[in-house]
């Protein structure tokens, strides 16, 4: 996997009306990302709504995205539950399924201390026929996978890399300090992946990119590159569209704008539901400050 680096979409998984999955928007939505730039596309994450699809859904997406992309870019796919035996099934399903890299984030809800992070990881690992990313994402799982955790599950030769998603700039750069070579660190905020990128971290799994691929990227490329004056007057720019995505959970904003834009249509699955108007509202300004065509 060296291309896997740069700015990757966490794609959404469109619905119809009636809420089944929408594979001929799923496969255009994929195919203008690859055309816009985009490094990587990751499947059946959070943003996905993976946890509302079924077992056949999710390996469905995971292989309509690997068509789609056709193999111009690597396809990232979640594979997540809080049973590590579920967990093993599921990564063996994306596998299956095309996969070339695989995403696999905390137990959320169990709060497993760090030795059964690790364990957990470890086992998630061995199971895998790909490479895989961990996923730290606290504010979703109810546990912080800790800098040294993650450099301890590190030395298993199938895991390449985590997506950082604590919101914590502190910790982000103790991984970073602490991390083995060749282990890449993603941000997984996309506010943060210009500070992240900028000490050496190797991208971002994004939200707004479903948005904004091609802006989103060459965020990522001018902070690697070490362009930090161009890297931060295109990140002040984007900021305020970057914080509008969260004004609700994610993917309740990203799916209103891309509605918005006439990309998808903006249905989620339960418990989820459609953004409040004032949320559409704000989406709605910061899309066009951005000079994005809307559907009225």
């Amino acid at each position: 996997m060296t291309r896997l680096s740069g700015c990757g979409t966490a794609i959404v998984t469109p619905f119809t009306d009636d809420g089944a999955v929408d594979w001929s928007a799923l496969r255009a939505l994929v195919e203008w990302q690859v055309a816009e730039g985009i490094d990587f596309v990751a499947a059946c994450g959070t943003t996905g709504e993976a946890q509302t699809l079924t077992d056949e859904e999710r390996a469905r997406v995971v292989s309509a995205t690997r068509d789609a992309v056709a193999g111009r870019v690597p396809v990232m796919a979640g594979a997540t539950s809080n049973d590590t035996r579920r967990a093993v099934e599921e990564v063996r399903r994306m596998c299956d399924a095309g996969a070339d890299v695989i995403l696999t984030a905390s137990p959320y809800y169990n709060r497993p201390t760090q030795d059964g992070l690790r364990r957990h990881f470890e086992t998630v690992a061995d199971a895998s026929a790909r490479p895989v990313v961990l996923y730290n994402v606290p504010g979703r799982a109810g546990v912080n996978l800790l800098p040294a955790t993650a450099v301890a599950v590190a030395a298993h030769d199938n895991v390449i890399g985590v997506k950082e998603a604590a919101g914590d700039m502190h910790q982000a750069l103790e991984l970073l300090r602490l991390r083995p070579d060749g282990f890449r660190v993603f941000s997984g905020d996309d506010w943060m992946a210009l500070p992240l990128c900028a000490c050496g971290g190797d991208g971002l799994i994004s939200v707004a990119s479903n948005e904004m691929p091609r802006e989103l990227t060459e965020l990522v490329r001018l902070a690697r590159a070490g362009d930090l004056a161009s890297a931060r007057a295109l990140q002040w720019k984007l900021q305020p569209l970057l914080d509008a995505n969260f004004i609700e959970s994610n993917p309740i904003p990203v799916k209103a704008a891309l509605a918005a834009m006439g990309r998808i249509r903006n249905v989620l699955r339960l418990p989820l539901v459609p953004a409040q108007p004032a949320t559409v509202a704000r989406l709605r300004l910061e899309l066009a400050r951005l000079n994005v065509r809307l559907e009225p």
